[in-house]
């Protein structure tokens, strides 16, 4: 039977707009869309308009002060909300609802029988905390889709976040609860934003134990990526036994992305989604990516493409790809 590419998108994300010079800009899923039109994807990819996610889920994550203040921001057109780096215009809070639906169409379609499902979103989210904006964040995209996932259907998560930088919103939201496990592999917190995820960082109450931080040394690259995966998640993977997986999928770990100085390579990315993909058919759950960080316009495209192709265990076709 033909594969085909579930890709839940919807235009209205280039409504977020920030200033030319933020990072976080709306040509990002330009670029990435246009990729994911062209070669072998061209031909699979199925493209899913989202609604935006029902006030009910976001308030399962977000405190009701906190998405008042978001909203009031942004209807009285301010720049900014939470720190400077959060750039908001009068669209934001409408098109934050969006990403977060994106991932809710996201979970109901793997429990319709789909088994990878791709998220290209903005605004971000794995920074956003239950009362605040962080990290170009406003909210927690991949939190409210566990949280519903677990809770409308009942499914123990399993999130990997391989973003460059620790998804701190995703771990306090889930740090006392033991049916969403999170793992993070980024920089190291002492010398990287936002200085959280340490290995004693652990959990708490009957979530202890179902939190894992895999902290890099700066300036390391695909060995101790890939070891991260083979040594420290597997074990995870084979102990939790999750019924669902979503990814973090940030990019700003490449060699090549200013963001960061991890030095993965985009073969690297290719590799730690074959093994995802194995743990996938090995042990029988569904995979959902929603993207997070990756900022350089012209690596951001390839390392989505070679991530969905070893997702889908589609070989890769352009030679740009790597």
């Amino acid at each position: 039977m033909r594969k085909t590419l579930p890709v839940i998108f919807s235009p209205d994300f280039q409504y977020h707009r920030t200033s030319p010079q933020h990072p976080e800009k709306p040509e990002r899923l330009d670029v990435i869309m246009k990729r994911l039109k062209e070669g072998l994807l061209g031909e699979i990819i199925k493209i899913i308009e989202p609604s935006p996610a029902p006030l009910e889920w976001v308030k399962e994550v977000h405190d009701s002060n906190y998405l008042l203040r978001f909203e009031e921001a942004c209807l009285r057109g301010r720049s900014f909300i939470c720190g400077k780096e959060n750039e908001i215009c009068y669209d934001t809070y409408e098109i934050a609802f969006i990403a977060a639906g994106a991932v809710l169409k996201a979970v109901d379609l793997v429990e319709k029988g789909e088994k990878f499902i791709f998220c290209p979103v903005r605004p971000p989210g794995h920074h956003a905390e239950r009362y605040t904006a962080l990290g170009f964040c406003f909210l927690n995209n991949v939190a409210i889709g566990a949280r519903y996932w677990q809770k409308n259907y009942g499914r123990r998560i399993l999130i990997i976040d391989w973003d460059a930088h620790h998804g701190n919103g995703i771990q306090n939201i889930f740090y006392e609860d033991d049916e969403v496990f999170y793992v993070s592999i980024h920089e190291n917190p002492r010398f990287s934003f936002p200085g959280t995820g340490l290995p004693e960082e652990k959990g708490r109450g009957r979530g202890e134990g179902y939190n894992l931080n895999i902290p890099l040394s700066l300036d390391s690259g695909d060995v101790q990526f890939i070891e991260a995966f083979l040594e420290k998640i597997e074990p995870v993977v084979k102990e939790f036994k999750p019924e669902g997986l979503i990814i973090a999928a940030g990019f700003d770990a490449h060699q090549d992305d200013d963001m960061a100085y991890l030095n993965v390579t985009t073969a690297g990315f290719a590799e730690a989604s074959e093994i995802v993909r194995q743990w996938s058919e090995e042990f029988d759950f569904p995979v959902i990516s929603v993207l997070e960080g990756g900022y350089n316009l012209d690596i951001l495209p390839v390392c989505v493409a070679v991530h969905l192709k070893a997702m889908l265990d589609l070989e890769a076709e352009d030679p740009e790809d790597f």
